[in-house]
């Protein structure tokens, strides 16, 4: 199993943690999305931006298309 997980808001005046979060959840960009798989270490930095990301499940077999 494998998360997408999409930036929907502006990262602008949020805690420097959190646009830390997002850099390294691979994202920057309104819009900009990125499969990662579906671990703890993962689940636990998305936690911390909830209101700045929408997530998906998808797949194994989608990721490797991506």
């Amino acid at each position: 199993m494998a998360l997408r997980v999409t930036q929907v808001r502006s990262a602008i005046g949020t805690k420097p943690k959190q646009r830390g979060t997002l850099r390294a959840l691979g994202l920057g960009r309104i819009g900009r999305s990125n499969t990662l798989p579906d671990r703890p270490e993962i689940r636990g930095m998305i936690a911390r931006v909830p209101h700045l990301v929408r997530v998906e499940d998808v797949a194994d077999d989608d990721t490797a298309e991506s």
